[in-house]
């Protein structure tokens, strides 16, 4: 058995009260002195990118079977030899999950006997008061070693984020250190993480480390939302800090392998699957005798029973509101397909009649349109932020470079025609000091995904209050669509 401390308000601690807090939690409920084991086999079972999807993408492909397959086929039980991590990016995704802002997937974690998880881009979706409050509610700690407050250097204690941790399981001291993507601040909300920095990440580690070493650690283990590619490269520059495990991140990648001395994994995305590493640990010579690493779907042979009941509840509480019928589609409408894409920005400009052009970005537009009945909380999935839409007066050469620099653009209003740019509402050729009207969604006014030309021309765009995925509601419901008379979206 193994407890975490409670840090009632983060506010009043520090690194080294932190330490203190952290041993004095610690108990275990071992059977004998782990003194007279000549060597430990601890097991890692890894997760990343989970993104609300505690039913799964595929029915019976969620939390609850992933946890009965630990169980069954990992042997997993609570207190024994393992550790539970995840890479970040834990909420936001289908309506079950995002229209609670991420407490239904906390209580999920909770239930799976997470040990840890790192601070994803997408953990500030909803704003810090919101995410003090999931870290206050998981029975584990979210960590970034290099994520701070620009105004101070220190660690965002009070948000409920730490450096690191330590566990103490199957005689070992275990050391846990979070990282988050240097990317957060444009691919987030950019004025909700502003007073943040995310820092390099060997810079970061190297920072941490001389507190870490205070408390004796048998075994590192960074726990990261970094991609694998930057990850490899990491794990050789600093080897020298005996780092036993590195997790990935944010790039949904299934990995297991070894870098040096380093054990690579990452854990794919959605619950549908993980990694895992076995890392023998040699008592008498305190050091790790042996890995090994592998990767595993989510078999879904059977489920848990508490965490299918967990689901059921908060299935249950969200789905008079998001039951609402919108509509019928008799097949599925992919989100990369220019058909759907297009439709959800076309709707903008039909909402707002005196605009030229609409923009908004491809990675706000999180899943496809399924076949069968389409509901509000498929569009919530479908489009989960809490971004609203912008109008702002962009000239005719800003407006062409966001369309070229820009990340991603999705846009309507504007027709190509031997090379030149039309714009449909007037017939008219965009001229490079023409003045037109565009909207354009928030995360992307705020400088997300490299669009702060637009707030840098217009700095009083005016926010009209309205819900992103708002005017493709209405759309859809001005439709009439039924099973005798299917959606049809046209491009």
């Amino acid at each position: 058995m193994v407890h975490f401390c409670s840090f009632p308000d983060f506010k009043q601690v520090t690194v080294s009260v932190l330490l203190a807090l952290l041993f004095g939690c610690q108990t275990t409920n071992m059977a004998g002195s782990v003194h007279e084991l000549k060597s430990i086999k601890l097991t890692i079972l890894y997760t990343n990118d989970e993104h609300g999807w505690m039913e799964g993408v595929e029915e019976g492909r969620g939390a609850a079977s992933l946890f009965e397959q630990w169980r069954r086929q990992e042997g997993f039980t609570k207190g024994g030899p393992f550790i539970v991590l995840s890479g970040g990016d834990n909420w936001t995704g289908p309506a079950i999950s995002t229209w609670v802002e991420g407490e239904s997937m906390v209580e999920v974690m909770n239930a799976m006997d997470y040990d840890a998880s790192a601070i994803g881009n997408h953990e500030f979706d909803f704003g810090l008061e919101a995410l003090a409050s999931r870290t206050s509610e998981a029975n584990f700690p979210y960590l970034s070693a290099n994520t701070t407050w620009k105004n101070s250097g220190s660690y965002p204690l009070d948000l409920g984020i730490l450096p690191f941790t330590v566990k103490y399981v199957a005689g070992l001291n275990v050391a846990i250190i979070g990282l988050s993507t240097t990317d957060t601040a444009t691919t987030t909300m950019p004025s909700v993480v502003a007073p943040l920095a995310f820092t390099d990440y060997a810079e970061a580690l190297r920072k941490v480390m001389p507190s870490v070493k205070q408390i004796d650690p048998d075994l590192i283990i960074v726990i990261s939302h970094v991609c694998m590619d930057e990850l490899r490269g990491l794990a050789s520059a600093v080897a020298d800090l005996d780092i036993a495990v590195m997790g990935s991140g944010h790039c949904n990648e299934l990995v297991a392998e070894k870098i040096g001395d380093t054990v690579m994994l990452g854990g794919g995305y959605h619950f549908s699957s993980y990694a895992k590493a076995v890392i023998e640990y040699d008592l008498r010579s305190a050091s790790v005798i042996g890995s090994s690493f592998t990767t595993h779907q989510n078999s879904a042979v059977s489920e848990d029973a508490a965490i299918v009941e967990i689901v059921g509840q908060w299935r249950s509480l969200s789905e008079e509101i998001l039951a609402e019928y919108l509509g019928f589609s008799a097949r599925k409408w992919d989100r990369s397909g220019a058909e759907l894409r297009q439709t959800i920005i076309n709707s903008w400009l039909e909402y707002d009649v005196t605009a030229d052009v609409a923009i908004t970005n491809a990675g706000g537009i999180r899943s496809s349109i399924s076949a069968g009945e389409i509901s509000l909380g498929s569009v919530v999935s479908m489009l989960p932020f809490s971004n609203t839409i912008i109008a702002t007066q962009l000239s005719g050469r800003v407006l062409q470079r966001a369309l070229e620099q820009g990340g991603r653009p999705v846009f309507a209003g504007l027709t190509e025609v031997n090379g030149e740019w039309i714009v449909r509402r007037t017939g008219k050729a965009l001229t490079d000091d023409g003045l037109y009207r565009v909207l354009i969604n928030s995360f992307m006014y705020d400088g997300g995904d490299d669009f702060g030309m637009v707030a840098e021309f217009d700095p009083n765009g005016f926010d009209m209050d309205t819900n992103y995925r708002e005017p493709f509601v209405q759309w859809l419901k001005r439709q009439n669509t039924s099973p005798a008379s299917p959606l049809h979206l046209a491009y």
